[in-house]
């Protein structure tokens, strides 16, 4: 990997952390960032609790930060590439133990409790030549490797990969330790949401964060490719733009169900359900529902998916599990929750007969 394995000692403060990380965002990441706000940025990535692991433990040798060195305000610096979230509770921690703890819980944190000797003075580094020598490194250590990145960030990661570094998804695969296939859908499912920025206003990259799952496991369906004319098999250059541009007002209807709206909440959520959101897709009638509807719900867009072969099936089963509970019911007469069951049934039974005339009139006549 062209890592150097020669391990390094240098006092907290010799270390800057790195402005380009990925995981500020990648509008962020582009930014040029003071060191104050990339720590400030980073202050609710759970860093209290790598922080009180430090205190208990000291800062082990095999977790030792990658840096390289790169010049900032006009000297080189090492700054970290590797090791942001270690860095960034250190600095918290040093302040905290200093007496100027960023919040009440980290003055918590510290109080009666022993720094171990030499935890800010000798933090264990290597030192890398350049950023490129550590990316297969952080490649792999982040999608296949011990440490996952959440979805969004590996996906944005293997992107990063094909457009700034013009890999292959055979040389990515080969770089990450994956498979082909994952990373073409990896890639695919990145330039959808780069598509999605650019069509839907107020949306942005970081906003897919809580949906992305669901979006990823979605694009597997046959029905959601079709809808919006996604090729898995086109080329790269085509891949760029997953979505051709007569599909368009189709994936900002897809984009708005997913990911909601300021004004409207999301209609799919939880990939839970993603066979659900398949069958929904499947349904003409229930597809020009959600994309007429100002406030779509999901479930009523579910009930005009069910086509009539589910509704003989589901019929079948509810029938044979009420033929099953009568041979035993008898011995619960006295239970109050069997007597509000049996009435819920009556009461489905009734909206059944309800919507079925000519059942209703032969069950009245033969009566």
């Amino acid at each position: 990997m062209n890592v150097s394995t020669e391990l390094q000692y240098a006092g907290l403060y010799n270390f800057y952390l790195d402005a380009k990380n990925p995981r500020l965002g990648r509008f962020q990441s582009n930014r040029n960032l003071s060191q104050e706000e990339v720590l400030d940025m980073m202050r609710d990535w759970v860093l209290d609790e790598l922080a009180g692991s430090f205190l208990e433990n000291g800062f082990w040798q095999h977790e030792a930060l990658l840096v390289v060195k790169e010049e900032l305000c006009g000297k080189e610096c090492l700054v970290v590439v590797e090791g942001n979230r270690r860095l960034a509770a250190l600095i918290y921690l040093c302040q905290a133990v200093n007496g100027n703890p960023v919040s009440k819980k980290w003055g918590l944190l510290v109080e009666n409790r022993e720094v171990p000797r030499e935890l800010f003075d000798r933090v264990p580094y290597i030192q890398v030549e350049t950023r490129e020598a550590i990316e297969t490194f952080r490649g792999f250590r982040h999608t296949t490797g011990i440490k996952n990145w959440y979805p969004l960030e590996k996906t944005r990661y293997i992107g990063r990969l094909i457009d700034d570094h013009g890999m292959t998804y055979k040389e990515v695969a080969l770089k990450i330790g994956s498979y082909t296939s994952t990373v073409r859908h990896h890639y695919i499912s990145y330039r959808l949401v780069l598509q999605i920025e650019s069509i839907l206003e107020g949306f942005s990259f970081e906003d897919a964060d809580s949906q992305f799952s669901v979006l990823y496991h979605l694009l597997r369906k046959s029905t959601v490719q079709k809808y919006l004319n996604v090729d898995f098999f086109a080329d790269l250059q085509e891949a760029r733009m997953p979505v051709p541009k007569k599909r368009l007002n189709a994936l900002a209807h897809f984009a708005r169900w997913l990911f909601g709206t300021p004004q409207q909440p999301p209609v799919f959520i939880g990939s839970r359900r993603v066979d659900d959101y398949d069958k929904v897709l499947e349904s003409p009638e229930a597809v020009r529902y959600l994309e007429n509807s100002k406030k779509p719900n999901f479930d009523y867009a579910l009930q005009l998916a069910v086509d009539e072969s589910e509704c003989v099936q589901l019929l079948s089963e509810a029938a044979a599990n009420v033929k099953l509970v009568t041979s035993g019911i008898h011995r619960y007469k006295g239970s109050p929750e069997i007597q509000r069951a049996v009435e819920n049934l009556a009461v489905d039974y009734k909206e059944l007969l309800d919507q079925s005339l000519g059942t209703k009139t032969k069950l009245l006549s033969d009566n």
